[in-house]
């Protein structure tokens, strides 16, 4: 329909619901043109598993053969396709369709919207950029996403997006990631690289010579489940050897940790409790008993360290009066003084392994535990020996387990082809930045021109205009959605490209249904870092509705700007596939021998064999000279002269402890808001991902909205039972959440898992009003109360563990749950 149509037909607009359960009835319907009842191999980032499919539709689902320890979440496989919340037609927001770039962006969220074909959407889409191109240039366009993507080498959903966002124009981009922003941006300037990202000791070293494992706010057993590619789940093989040796008492673990987590469950092994956000404290003190009873290895220090003078006199108080003495921790971090001084002698009896989790680094001057975790190890002196030292990820897609050393399939390409340029042919950001830290987005909607600090360098927040997200929902992973609605109704355009309609897709003008993983052709590593082989991701079925694949949707897009030829480089899907495993096969012919593309597609996998043991650092510890870090100095780096020249105060020269805005336990703001916000990483899902999955879900939500888990003591001082609704709130925001009291959390400490669905109802629970400031989010998504500060003026990272709350039993008619539901469409007559 053209807009002048569409303007004469305003008046007689009538609305109806797409959303509810007719996307399920009948499957008839709905299904790809009736084949053969077939087996066929894909793989996910929940694992890699085979389909059975009838006449079409999805009919079982079962674990790979060589998944041994297959997650539960294979339940919910199904209902990734098949769910109320599928985008099914390209749509674009009400007033946006009337107004365009002058629309009422208030309403945006009101989820009020028209649909239209493919070829008026993506025309709109590419009118909309070249208005932002025109008017602002580059800087007013940001589409530089963060995000885990769905698997598979050719369909990367960031990639397609950018490459041919960047035939139109160039834009704003990001630099770093939520997972582990300040980790990945202090340990740099320490260990001499990210760390987080990188392949760990090999499990098999650690079962054999580790005698004390450290899991410091670490939860392998519920974070392994999910991976970056297709995951294995072989870490769990040595978990359970883990197990075993735990109960015999070969290796004694040690859990630190505000909360009983289900790693400690399994392993049946000893919790450390710790009053949250305090780690730093703790670690200090263990520091100062090991250097002040001479139990640290000076030896080591001396030799592979630099900057453990310019440490001691804060840590010996010297500096600010104040030693860091047990007595002095135990007063921050609940931790006894004789506890601590136990600990230190544990962890220097014997063959030691600290593994960190990501989470600690979440909070305020995040960059501080991993730095001083670092020095802890450092003093320990067991890097670089199997089974000792320090991890950052051994609960991250199986780091850890034995690796191959073959080559991995290429990607389709993100960026232009060489030579090439963009339409738009600008690099004038208006002295604004091109790139900015991932989690300060926000700000520069709504502080365009400040300048901030980051890592050593000046940042000039441009001024965005328009947004661009494709496969990525930052209305889940970033903090404080009452804020994002302040940015959102600042920007001009936001598309949205998603196989569902998360909270990104509804706060969009234009939206384009993007196809699910079961519904296209790839191919996809078996093992993130195993790299165990090579799974074919077969299409299971049509694709629903009028969705695409990213391939095809940019390919349409591309062809709209007259570089269809450009962008494809001439192949279609199953070329593109071809080509990407034929390219492998070539890289790995000496070693690694391949068969040809017709066998594999068949077959369904490739498999490389067994992996080779390893230990991280090792050649570093052997020759510090030869095979240096990548620290300025190649040595570990417990003072940094390059951040203290940054003359930051929330980030000096080595690690300190430092206060938080927000803390529980009779920190800053508890005497308002007295519990702790723990939303870690879930339980059942991938971030925001499989929420969607209606059947699944079920088999966790209380009375169908999000578990908010209650200490016994927090619950019967507010007179809540088990299975009530309860809001929980602070000055940000406010959420229903359903309550599960459990001893496994202590008093003064709640838990919501990150990527519940953000589904506003108006602020007193009415179906109305879901787009405005201060509204109640109905099914419990934690961001709705976060804070959005950056961890300190080095890494600028999201910081959402500081995070204070309190809740209360819900009294009156409980709203339903807005997050899973179809817009309001809006046709015309």
């Amino acid at each position: 329909m053209k807009r002048r149509d569409f303007l004469k037909g305003l008046m007689s607009a009538s609305c109806m619901a797409i959303g509810g359960t007719s996307l399920l009835s009948p499957l008839s319907a709905l299904a790809a043109p009736r084949g053969r009842d077939e087996w066929l191999t894909t793989g996910s980032h929940f694992g890699a598993f085979k389909i059975r499919r009838k006449n079409g539709v999805i009919a079982e689902v079962k674990p790979f053969e060589l998944d041994q320890y297959p997650t539960d979440m294979i339940k919910g496989i199904k209902g990734l396709v098949y769910n109320p919340s599928r985008i099914r037609y390209p749509m674009v927001r009400l007033d946006f369709y009337k107004n365009g770039h002058k629309s009422n962006t208030a309403e945006r969220g009101d989820f009020r919207f028209v649909r239209v074909t493919w070829d008026e959407a993506l025309q709109l889409f590419k009118a909309s950029l070249d208005e932002i191109q025109t008017k602002y240039g580059p800087s007013g366009l940001h589409a530089g996403q963060t995000g885990w993507r769905a698997t598979g080498q050719l369909h990367s959903s960031t990639s397609h997006m950018q490459r041919a966002v960047s035939m139109h124009g160039n834009f704003v981009k990001k630099v770093g990631d939520y997972s582990t922003g300040a980790g990945q941006t202090i340990l740099p300037y320490v260990l001499g690289s990210t760390e987080v990202y990188a392949q760990g000791t090999s499990w098999p070293l650690i079962l054999k010579n580790t005698k004390t494992l450290i899991l410091w706010s670490n939860d392998p057993v519920k974070n392994l489940q999910v991976g970056w590619n297709a995951e294995t789940h072989e870490s769990y093989a040595y978990l359970a050897e883990l197990k075993a040796k735990v109960a015999k008492g070969e290796i004694r673990v040690i859990s630190i940790d505000p909360v009983e987590t289900k790693t400690q469950a399994y392993l049946g092994c000893e919790r450390l409790y710790i009053n949250p956000q305090t780690d730093v404290a703790m670690m200090l003190a263990i520091a100062y008993e090991l250097y002040q009873q001479k139990l640290y290895d000076a030896e080591f220090v001396k030799s592979y360290s630099l900057g453990f003078e310019d440490f001691l006199p804060y840590l010996l108080g010297k500096a600010d009066n104040t030693p860091k003495t047990p007595e002095w921790a135990e007063a921050i971090c609940g931790v006894s003084a004789t506890t601590i001084r136990d600990l230190a002698r544990v962890m220097v009896k014997d063959r030691t392994q600290i593994m960190m989790g990501w989470c600690i680094q979440r909070q305020q001057h995040g960059e501080q535990p991993y730095w001083m975790a670092a020095v802890l190890a450092t003093m320990i002196g067991q890097i670089g020996l199997p089974g000792g030292g320090i991890s950052y990820g051994h609960h991250y897609s199986s780091i850890g387990v034995p690796a191959t050393s073959a080559a991995a399939p290429g990607a389709f390409p993100r960026n232009l082809d060489e030579g090439k340029k963009p339409l738009f042919d600008s690099n004038d950001f208006k002295g604004a930045s091109s790139t900015i830290p991932v989690a300060r987005w926000v700000d520069a909607i709504l502080e365009p021109g400040k300048t901030i600090d980051a890592n050593g360098s000046r940042v000039t927040y441009p001024d965005i205009k328009m947004m661009v997200f494709s496969g990525n929902n930052p209305w889940n992973h970033h903090q404080d959605r009452n804020r994002m609605k302040q940015a959102f109704q600042k920007l001009e355009a936001v598309v949205t490209i998603d196989v569902n309609w998360t909270a990104t897709a509804r706060f969009s003008d234009i939206v384009l249904p993007a196809c699910t993983t079961l519904e296209r052709n790839d191919i996809d590593v078996y093992g993130s870092y195993a790299n165990r082989g090579i799974l074919a991701m077969h299409k299971m079925v049509e694709p629903l509705f009028d969705s695409l694949s990213d391939f095809e949707i940019f390919t349409r897009f591309a062809a709209i700007l007259g570089r269809e030829q450009e962008y494809t480089r001439g192949m279609n899907e199953m070329q593109w596939i071809e080509h990407l495993y034929n390219e492998c096969r070539e890289a790995n012919k000496a070693k690694y021998p391949m068969p040809d593309f017709a066998t594999f597609w068949k077959e369904g996998y490739v498999h490389f064999g067994e992996g080779e043991e390893w230990t991280r650092h090792a050649d570093f510890r052997a020759d510090p000279e030869i095979n240096p870090l990548g620290t300025p100095s190649g040595l570990i780096e417990i003072f940094s002269r390059k951040i203290a020249a940054f003359n930051y105060d929330d980030c000096p020269g080595h690690p300190m402890w430092m206060e938080k805005k927000e803390r529980s336990h009779g920190g800053p703001g508890s005497d308002k808001h007295p519990l702790w916000l723990q939303s870690c990483h879930p339980d059942q899902r991938l971030h925001s991902q499989m929420c969607e999955s209606e059947e699944y879900r079920a088999t966790y939500t209380v009375k169908g909205r999000e578990p908010v888990y209650i200490s016994p003591e927090d619950a019967k001082a507010r007179g809540v039972k088990d299975g009530d609704i309860v809001r929980v709130f602070n000055d940000r925001g406010q959420l229903l959440a359903g309550a599960v009291i459990s001893k496994r959390f202590p008093k003064g400490v709640i838990r919501i898992h990150e990527g519940a669905w953000y589904g506003p109802v108006g602020k007193d629970g009415s179906k109305e009003g879901g787009s405005e400031i201060g509204a109640l989010c109905s099914y419990g998504d934690p961001n709705t109360l976060t804070m959005d500060i950056g961890t300190s003026k080095l890494a600028q990272a999201c910081a959402a563990y500081t995070c204070l709350v309190d809740f209360e039993k819900f009294e009156g008619k409980v709203p339903e749950v807005s997050s899973f539901t179809g817009p309001v469409e809006v046709t015309l007559s």
